[in-house]
This record gives C-alpha cells, sequence and structure tokens, in this order.
C-alpha cells in the first residue's frame, strides 16, 4: 500500500466526534418525541370516554322515546325492552379507566358522568354530558 491509500483509508471512517455529534442528536429527538407522546394516551381515553358518554346519553334518549320516560338506572339500559334487544351491552357503562359512569336524572333533562383520570367522582377532571 502506497502513502495515498493510508491517508485515503484513515479518511473513510467516522470520527469520535461525530459519532458523539450523532448519539446526542439522537438522544435529543428521542427525548423530544417520547414528551410528546406520553400524554397521548391519556387524551385519547378522554377522547373515548366522551364518546361512551354520547352513546350512553342516545341510548337514554332511545329508552325515552320507546318507553316515555327516562330509565331509572343505566342498568336499565341493559335489559331487553318488549322483545326489542337491550340498548347498551353491560361493558359499555365503564369509561375507558375501568370506572362506571354515573346516572343522574335532573328533572326534564339527565347526566351522565365519568370520574376521568383520577377515577374519583366530583372532581374537576369529570367528563360529563
Amino acid at each position: 500500500m502506497d502513502k495515498r491509500e493510508v491517508k485515503k483509508a484513515r479518511r473513510s471512517g467516522f470520527t469520535l466526534v461525530e459519532l458523539l455529534l450523532v448519539v446526542t442528536i439522537l438522544g435529543i429527538l428521542a427525548t423530544v418525541a417520547f414528551v410528546n407522546f406520553a400524554g397521548a394516551g391519556e387524551e385519547t381515553r378522554r377522547t373515548a370516554t366522551r364518546m361512551s358518554i354520547k352513546a350512553v346519553c342516545d341510548a337514554v334518549r332511545v329508552h325515552e322515546v320507546q318507553v316515555g320516560r327516562f330509565p331509572e338506572s343505566l342498568e336499565t339500559l341493559t335489559e331487553p325492552i318488549n322483545d326489542r334487544a337491550p340498548l347498551l351491552k353491560k361493558d359499555s357503562l365503564n369509561d375507558s379507566w375501568g370506572t362506571p359512569l354515573t346516572y343522574k336524572r335532573t328533572g326534564q333533562n339527565f347526566e351522565v358522568r365519568s370520574a376521568g383520570p383520577d377515577l374519583q367522582m366530583g372532581t374537576e377532571d369529570d367528563l360529563t354530558n
């Protein structure tokens, strides 16, 4: 091997500084991605719970049309009405965190509520219709 080939062989690899720079940049990108996606699961659960609450509210309104009054409880919606299939399945009465939804009649209206991420009813993170 002559001197030109030896110099060319030495220049063909990466220096330690270049490798450290690439590893540092990849670490920063991974950290940013993790921080951005860490909260995505929680927002997905909130969205799914809002959709569950809407489905339960729709079932309550259908029950009112079919029977002429609001149901006494959410469990009523899981029972057949006049040879018709139940409006909801029993497993649809829980939110995305596994906590049972609550139902309360308020005069001419009603409220369906989820305890939210903290799993405690009556706190500021509750989700409702």
